[in-house]
C-alpha cells in the first residue's frame, strides 16, 4: 500500500504503537491517508484512459470513443484540459477531421466520463469541468466551421422502414443460399442463421451484437423471453418473444450448427465466445456487410440491418398497446429521447387512425 517506508517520532513508545494501530487499520480496508499519498503516475489523457479501461469497466461504445481521441489527443498532460483545450480540440474535430455531431458528442462524453472517474481518484482536478459546461449544440457546426471545413456535417436520423413485400423478398435471397457476385456466385454459409437472426431482429428490437453473442441458456422458450446479461448500456433486461420468433427460434435450435472449436452452448455460428472486442467488431462488421449484401440484392436499397431495430421498435408502437415506458424496458433505450428516433411511425398508418 505504501511505495516507501515511514519514519516518524513519538514522546512514548505507547503513542506510536497506538499511531502504527490505527494507520495498519486503515491500510488494511486499501485506505492510504492523505499526507502519505505519493503524487499520481497518471500525467496524460493516455495513462488515464489504461488506469480507467482496467479499473472501470468502460461501455464498448466509450471505448471505441476513447481510442478515436488517443489518436489525436493522447498525450496531452492533464493539466491541459482547460475551456480553451476543450474548444479548440471541438473546433479540430469539426474543421479537420470533419465528423458528425452525433460523434463530437459521444468522443466529448467519454472523456468526461473518463475525467470524472479520474477526479474521484484524485488523479486530476478539474472545479470547473470545461467538458461538463459546454453550452447546448456545442457540437453542431457554425458558419465559421463550415467555412473552414469547406462542409457542413449534420446528424443523419435514419428512418428507413421495411416497405410492403421487402421482408418476403430478403428472406427468399437468404433461402436461396446464394449472393450474386460479377465473377462468381458467393454461397451464404449458414442460411438458416441469417433468416433467424433477421426475424428475431424485426420481431425483437435486439441489437446484432445482443443477438449473435447469445447463448443457450438465455433462452427461456417456455416463458417466451430472451434474458441479456450485459447489454450496450450495460444493463439487464428480459426481451418477450412474439410467436413469430418463437417459431423461427425453434426451427434454427432443431437444426444448429455449431461450427468446430466453438462453444457448444453458443446459439449462433459466428461468434466462438471470445469477447475482446476486436473479434466482436470484426463480426459485426462481417454480418453488417453481408446483409447489407442480402439487402441489395432484394432490391431493398438503402436498407441496413441497424433499421431492423427501428423496425422492431416502430412495430411495438402501432401493433400494441404498450406504453412507452413498457417499450423502452424490451428496447432497452436509456432515454425517452433515443427511444422516440425509432418510433417513426408511418404518415399513412396514423392517417388511418383519424376519421
Amino acid at each position: 500500500m505504501l511505495e516507501k517506508p515511514i519514519y516518524l517520532t513519538f514522546d512514548t513508545e505507547a503513542e506510536g504503537d497506538e499511531y502504527a494501530r490505527k494507520l495498519e487499520a486503515l491500510l488494511d480496508k486499501g485506505i492510504v491517508p492523505t499526507e502519505f499519498k505519493t503524487e499520481s503516475k497518471i500525467l496524460t489523457i493516455a495513462h488515464l484512459v489504461r488506469a480507467y479501461d482496467l479499473d472501470a469497466h468502460p461501455s464498448p461504445k466509450d471505448q471505441g470513443a476513447m481510442r478515436a481521441v488517443l489518436k489525436t489527443r493522447g498525450d496531452t498532460p492533464l493539466r491541459a484540459i482547460t475551456a480553451g483545450w476543450v474548444d479548440d480540440w471541438i473546433s479540430e474535430m469539426k474543421r479537420i477531421e470533419k465528423v458528425a455531431p452525433a460523434t463530437i458528442r459521444a468522443r466529448v462524453g467519454a472523456l468526461a466520463r473518463c475525467t470524472d472517474w479520474g477526479m474521484r481518484k484524485g488523479h486530476l482536478a478539474m472545479p470547473d469541468h470545461p467538458l461538463r459546461t459546454l453550452p447546448d449544440g456545442y457540437a453542431q457546426y457554425s458558419k465559421a466551421d463550415t467555412a473552414a471545413a469547406g462542409v457542413k456535417r449534420e446528424d443523419v436520423e435514419r428512418d428507413r422502414r421495411l416497405e410492403p413485400g421487402e421482408t418476403e423478398k430478403i428472406l427468399a435471397v437468404i433461402d436461396g443460399g446464394v449472393l450474386a457476385r460479377k465473377q462468381r456466385p458467393l454461397t451464404i454459409e449458414y442460411p438458416l442463421a441469417h433468416r433467424t437472426i433477421f426475424v428475431l431482429a424485426v420481431e425483437s428490437a435486439m441489437r446484432m451484437r445482443e443477438m449473435y453473442t447469445l447463448t443457450l441458456d438465455q433462452v427461456d422458450l417456455a416463458r417466451r423471453t430472451i434474458f441479456l446479461d450485459k447489454t450496450k448500456n450495460g444493463d439487464r433486461r428480459q426481451v418477450p418473444l412474439s410467436t413469430v420468433a418463437i417459431a423461427a427460434l425453434k426451427t434454427w435450435m432443431a437444426q444448429r450448427e455449431v461450427p468446430a472449436g466453438h462453444q457448444e452452448d453458443l446459439l449462433f455460428p459466428w461468434w466462438d465466445g471470445v469477447a475482446e472486442p476486436g473479434r466482436l467488431i470484426e463480426i459485426s462488421d462481417y454480418l453488417s456487410k453481408r446483409f447489407k449484401d442480402i439487402f441489395q440484392q432484394a432490391g431493398a436499397e438503402g436498407l441496413k440491418f441497424h433499421d431492423l431495430r427501428h423496425e422492431a421498435v416502430s412495430r411495438l408502437f402501432e401493433k400494441t398497446t404498450l406504453s412507452e415506458s413498457q417499450i423502452m424496458k424490451i428496447s432497452g433505450h436509456k432515454s425517452h429521447r433515443m427511444m422516440m428516433r425509432y418510433a417513426n411511425l408511418r404518415g399513412s398508418d396514423l392517417a388511418n387512425s383519424l376519421w
